[in-house]
C-alpha cells in the first residue's frame, strides 16, 4: 500500500478540497491538426443512431426540470448500437467537412463518448469517480478515442478543438458532463442545419433554471461553469449579468439588471441518472 508523508498528504487533501484547482479549465490552445475544413463538401453527418439512443434513454419531464440519461435500464441492443456510432464517428475525417458538420459533430460526439464511459462503469455515484490516474477527478484527461490517427480525451475535444476554433461560449450549454449540475443532456442531437437554435435553447433552458441562474436570499447564485470559464462570458462580473439577461426570462433579467452585489457559485456532480 503506498504511503505518503504528512506533507504530501495534506496537500493532496487541500487539492480535492480546492474546486478551483482541481476543476481549472485546460489551456484551450487549439491542436494545429484540426484546424482546418473543406467548405465545399456538401457530406452531412448521420447522427440517426445517436439520435434514436436519445430517444429511448433521455428523461426530458423529469420533475427535477433536469434531463435524466437511464443508464440503470439501456437495452444490450443499445449498448451496441452507441458502440457502433461511437466507431462510426472515429471512422470519420472532421477535418474533410464543413465548420457547421464539424461543430454538431464534435459535440455530438463528446456526449456519446461522456454516456459511453459511464455505462461502461455503472454503477458509480459521480463520473468524477472515473479516470485512470491515481488522484484522477474524473476521466476527462483520459485518452478514449482516436481519430484520424490521434489519440483524443474528452478534454482534448472541449478545450482545445470545440473551444478554440469554434469561439461560441453556447458551447457550455450543449456539452454533458453527466452531471446534474451540468446542463441538459439534450434529447435531440445536434446537427449543422439546427444548430444555432438548439443552441440558443439549450443556453435558455439553463440560465432559466436553479442550478444555472438563482437568488438565495438576495444574494445571486450562478453555476460554477460561469466562474471556472469566466473569459469565454466576458470576463467580467457585468459581461456575466448581460450574457445571462439575454436568456433569462423577463423577471429574472429585471433582477440580474439591477443586481450589484457578490455572485456566487455551486455545481453538483452527482450522476444525472433517474
Amino acid at each position: 500500500m503506498k504511503t505518503f508523508s504528512a506533507p504530501t498528504f495534506l496537500l493532496l487533501v487541500l487539492l480535492v478540497l480546492s474546486s478551483g484547482n482541481v476543476l481549472a479549465a485546460p489551456s484551450s490552445k487549439h491542436l494545429d491538426f484540426w484546424n482546418h475544413s473543406n467548405e465545399s463538401n456538401l457530406t452531412t453527418v448521420d447522427h440517426s443512431t445517436w439520435q434514436g439512443l436519445l430517444n429511448r434513454n433521455v428523461i426530458d419531464q423529469h420533475p427535477s426540470g433536469i434531463n435524466r440519461f437511464n443508464y440503470a435500464e439501456i437495452s444490450e441492443t443499445d449498448r451496441r448500437l452507441l458502440s457502433s456510432y461511437l466507431e462510426q464517428m472515429q471512422a470519420i475525417d472532421p477535418r474533410e467537412l464543413s465548420r457547421a458538420q464539424q461543430k454538431a459533430y464534435w459535440i455530438n460526439f463528446y456526449n456519446a463518448l461522456t454516456i459511453n464511459l459511464v455505462i461502461s462503469h455503472y454503477p458509480v455515484e459521480s463520473i468524477t469517480k472515473l479516470g485512470e490516474g491515481l488522484f484522477s477527478f474524473g476521466p476527462w484527461d483520459d485518452e478514449i478515442s482516436q481519430i484520424a490517427g490521434e489519440s483524443l480525451s474528452l478534454n482534448d475535444i472541449e478545450h482545445r478543438i470545440l473551444r478554440p476554433l469554434f469561439p461560441d461560449n453556447r458551447i457550455h450549454y450543449a456539452v454533458n458532463c453527466a452531471s446534474l449540475g451540468c446542463p441538459n443532456l439534450a434529447k435531440q442531437a445536434y446537427t449543422a442545419e439546427h444548430l444555432d437554435e438548439q443552441l440558443e435553447k439549450a443556453a435558455r433552458d439553463y440560465i432559466n433554471h436553479p442550478r444555472g441562474v438563482d437568488f438565495k436570499e438576495g444574494v445571486l447564485w450562478v453555476s460554477s461553469i460561469y466562474d471556472w470559464y469566466r473569459d469565454d462570458f466576458g470576463g467580467s462580473d457585468r459581461a456575466l449579468l448581460r450574457h445571462l439577461m439575454q436568456y433569462a426570462a423577463p423577471s429574472l433579467a429585471e433582477k440580474l439588471g439591477g443586481y450589484e452585489g457578490k455572485i456566487k457559485d455551486h455545481y453538483d456532480w452527482a450522476l444525472n441518472s433517474p
